[in-house]
This record gives C-alpha cells, sequence and structure tokens, in this order.
C-alpha cells in the first residue's frame, strides 16, 4: 500500500459526491458552454466532436488522474506538492507554472463570467428581448462590452461571488455549493435541451452535432479538439492538484477521473444540443466564433416562443458554469497562501481575490478606446487576448507536459500505479495509462506548445512551415492513435491479468 507523503491533518471532501461535483464543476465551466459550442460551429460540428473525445482520452483523463495523484500523495497545494515529491529540485517551479496560470486565468476569465452575469441581469429585466434583429444585438454587446462601468462592475460582482464562497472552505463552501448549483445546471441543461429539439427545424442542428462531414477534418480541426479538450478539463493550471489534495487515503482516483472527464464531456455534448437545434430552427449560422453565446443566441432566443424566459435561464446555467470553475481557480491561488505563506483562508481568499480583480481591469477595458488596452503593447492583440495567449497557448501546455514528465518519469510510474491502487487495488488498466503519461499524452500536448511558438513569427515562410509541419505531425498522431487503440483494447481483451505494471 502506498503511503502518504502529506501530512495528513489536512481538511477533507466530506464525501466522494462532494469531490466529483466540485471537480467536475471545475472542469464544466465557458469552455463546455461558451467555447465547445462556437469551436464545433467554427470546425464542423460532428467531425470537431469525434477528435475532442478522441483528445480527452488520449490527454485529457490520463493528465487528470495524474493531477489527482500529485494532490492526493502530497496533500499539498501545486508548489508545495512538487517541492514535497521531489524535494531540494527545481520541480517546484512547475507548480508556480500551475499557480500562475490560475491567477491569470481567473483575471480574464471573471470578465466573460461578468459578462455573463451581466447578460443574465438584463434578460431578466427584457432588455435584450425588445432589440429587433441581429444587428441590434450585435450592437448591443460591443457598446456593453466597452462600457467600463458595467465590465468593471460586473467583473467585481463575479469575483466577489468566488471569494465568499472560497472563504467558507472546502466542506462548507466549495464542496456544499458545488453539490447545490451542479444538479441545477443539469436540470437547467436538460430544460433548455428539450426545448431545443421541439423547435419546427431543429434536426438539421442534431446532425450537425452528431453527423460528421469528414471534408471539416484537417490539422486545424485536431489541434482546436486538442486544446479545447486540455482547456475545459482544468488541467494544467493546478486546479486538479489543489482539489486532488483534500481526497481521502480511500478514493478511487480511477473512479474519480473517469466521473470527472464523462460529466464535462456529457455537459459539453448537452451544451451544443441545447444550441445548435435552437440555431438551425432559426435559421441562424453555427459558425459564428466567439460571438456565438452574446450575439447569435439571443437573437434566437428573441424569435422562438417563451424566449425572453429561456434566455434568463440560459444565461443562468452559464453564470453557474462559471461559478463552479471560477472557484476552483481562487481555490489554487489560496490553498497556496494558506499552505506556503501560513495566511489564513479568509485572509488569502480576500486579499488575492482583490489582486485577481485589480489584474481583470485591463482585461475589462480592453474593449473600449484605450489604445493602451486595446493594442497591448503594440503586440496587435487587446489585453484581454494577450493575457489569454500567454495562459492558454504556453502556461497550461507546459503545466500538462511537465506533470507528465514528473509523474512518468522524475517519479516514475511505479510509484504513481502503488499510489492509484491505494484506493484502487485493481487498477487494471495501469500499464494503458502508463504508457499514455509517459509517451502518448506529452507528446501530443507538447504540439499545442510548439504551434503556439511557431505562430509567433509571421513571415509566410514561417507560416508556410507550420502549416506543412502540423499537417504531417497528425497524419502522425492519428496512425500513433489508431495502434494505440488497437493496442488498448488486445490487451483490455486478451492480456489483462497477465501483465502488471
Amino acid at each position: 500500500m502506498a503511503i502518504s507523503a502529506g501530512g495528513g491533518d489536512r481538511e477533507k471532501w466530506g464525501s466522494r459526491l462532494g469531490f466529483v461535483m466540485a471537480a467536475a464543476g471545475s472542469a464544466v465551466g465557458l469552455g463546455n458552454i461558451w467555447s465547445f459550442p462556437y469551436k464545433a460551429g467554427e470546425n464542423g460540428g460532428a467531425a470537431f466532436l469525434l477528435l475532442y473525445l478522441a483528445c480527452v482520452i488520449l490527454v485529457g483523463l490520463p493528465v487528470m488522474l495524474t493531477e489527482l495523484i500529485i494532490g492526493r500523495r502530497s496533500e499539498k497545494n501545486p508548489v508545495g506538492a512538487y517541492a514535497l515529491l521531489k524535494p531540494g529540485t527545481p520541480w517546484f517551479l512547475v507548480g508556480g507554472v500551475g499557480v500562475a496560470a490560475g491567477f491569470i486565468i481567473l483575471s480574464y476569465y471573471s470578465v466573460v463570467a461578468g459578462w455573463v452575469l451581466g447578460y443574465f441581469i438584463e434578460s431578466l429585466g427584457g432588455t435584450m428581448a425588445r432589440l429587433e434583429n441581429a444587428e441590434a444585438l450585435s450592437a448591443y454587446f460591443d457598446a456593453f462590452a466597452a462600457n467600463p462601468w458595467k465590465a468593471v462592475g460586473y467583473h467585481f460582482a463575479f469575483m466577489a461571488l468566488c471569494v465568499l464562497i472560497v472563504i467558507q472552505g472546502v466542506k462548507g463552501g466549495i464542496e456544499r455549493w458545488s453539490k447545490i448549483l451542479m444538479p441545477v445546471l443539469f436540470l437547467l441543461l436538460i430544460t433548455l435541451v428539450l426545448r431545443g429539439l421541439t423547435l419546427p427545424g431543429s434536426m438539421g442542428g442534431v446532425r450537425f452535432l452528431f453527423a460528421p462531414d469528414w471534408s471539416k477534418l484537417n490539422a486545424e480541426t485536431f489541434m482546436a479538439a486538442l486544446g479545447q479538450a486540455c482547456f475545459t478539463l482544468s488541467i494544467g493550471m493546478g486546479a486538479m492538484i489543489t482539489y486532488g489534495s483534500y481526497m481521502s487515503r480511500r478514493d478511487n482516483l480511477t473512479t474519480a477521473s473517469l466521473q470527472v472527464s464523462v460529466m464535462d464531456t456529457m455537459i459539453a455534448v448537452m451544451a451544443g444540443m441545447a444550441i445548435f437545434p435552437a440555431v438551425f430552427a432559426i435559421g441562424l449560422q453555427p459558425g459564428e466564433g466567439p460571438g456565438l453565446l452574446f450575439k447569435t443566441l439571443p437573437s434566437v432566443f428573441n424569435q422562438m416562443p417563451g424566449g425572453a424566459v429561456f434566455a434568463s435561464l440560459f444565461f443562468f446555467l452559464v453564470v453557474i458554469a462559471a461559478i463552479t470553475s471560477g472557484i476552483s481557480l481562487m481555490e489554487v491561488v489560496t490553498a497556496y497562501m494558506v499552505d506556503e505563506r501560513g495566511m489564513s483562508r479568509r485572509k488569502a481568499a480576500v486579499i488575492f481575490g482583490g489582486v485577481i480583480f485589480v489584474l481583470g481591469i485591463p482585461s475589462a477595458l480592453s474593449s473600449g478606446a484605450s489604445p493602451f488596452f486595446t493594442d497591448f503593447l503594440g503586440s496587435g492583440q487587446s489585453f484581454f487576448d494577450w493575457a489569454f495567449h500567454i495562459s492558454a497557448d504556453y502556461m497550461l501546455p507546459v503545466g500538462a507536459l511537465l506533470c507528465c514528465v514528473f509523474i512518468g518519469w522524475a517519479v516514475g510510474s511505479r510509484t504513481a500505479v502503488a499510489e492509484v491502487r491505494d484506493g484502487n487495488p485493481a487498477f487494471t488498466t495501469a500499464p494503458i495509462w502508463s504508457f499514455l503519461v509517459r509517451w502518448l499524452s506529452p507528446f501530443l500536448v507538447a504540439q499545442i506548445l510548439l504551434f503556439g511558438v511557431l505562430g509567433e513569427f509571421e513571415g509566410q515562410a514561417v507560416q508556410d512551415f507550420s502549416r506543412l509541419l502540423m499537417s504531417w505531425l497528425v497524419k502522425f498522431d492519428v496512425v500513433l492513435a489508431v495502434l494505440f487503440f488497437l493496442g488498448s483494447g488486445w490487451y483490455l481483451i486478451f492480456g489483462r491479468g497477465r501483465t502488471r505494471a
């Protein structure tokens, strides 16, 4: 039996269900309700969905389990976890990347969540229902996002909600609210799915989401699916390490990671089922990009019977999803300050919630007229886009990649497997997980980082080289994935029980 490397007196989840709800809430957020539908809309619907599912299996699920192993074994925040498991080495810096990523992500995530909160409040008053057409709704969002009082005010309100929940602790705050909010989210989502499916012409949206158009498959679609799988499952940002540190020795890590991944994927698909049938029923196009949530969908609601009610329900649903993810990011920073700096939970949450709010103000003002925020440092990007680019294209891939290297090679997969078996003595898929975390998952994650770097160069020659390299790498990835699934199938049918990691 594996022995915990942590101190053993850390606050724990009150129940296994509580952890699953909280961890699923961390994974389920704007990435599912906002990012997944618009990326699926841009990349062919079902073709993107199939690639996304493959990426969840090959990267998302194994890396999530890896982070839970680090968290439970150390019973520490990301920085303390790496430092405890490999003392006297620079590995603690990897944990620092996770904490910093959570810090930066929450600063701009809160801005988008604030927009959603504002849309929910204003939908209750019927503001958007009074706008006559898609052009008016688009102009309304542009003006809303550019209004500094609204953008900063709703950003502050969202951060205040996250801080208030985190202050209450793991069981009394995060777990209790997750067990309330996640079932409500499911009920609202089911209601919206059923409403969308009852609209005339909605089957076009169902076919778009579930009938693959293979002509849409290309290297860019694969990379978009891979990046989405990493972002939506909250890997590489320290959230799962932090949540794993509150798990007990009795908890089955493999079951927990599988449950969270399944719930996250299911909600993303359900969000697509709530959105695309309604979009097709109204006769609009799904490939509207990031504006799908704030520009296209309000137009859809305005054209359906009872649309004002369903608009309010939808934006309330997205607010819930944003809060459950926001508190997990807030907890990463809070746990670090409590563990490493000896702060009280209340003091850490209030102070650093305030710091994150201030850091998010430039992102909130990125839609305004100030060139400092709309063209940050002459980069051609707004401060919001710059912060997203740094965290999503660099910090998260680095965190996920080095997490795999840490467990697969520095700590060793045998030690990690022993940790998993403390709570799941069988762990019959250990050889499959070990292969993924040591070889295939880091190889795939490294490609996100590689093409992020290549994307920094503007020369035509570099862009042509990047597209050619991506095309060949994706073909190689497909071959590797097919071989992996065939080999895993053979092992599960014929080899299980005769091989031990």
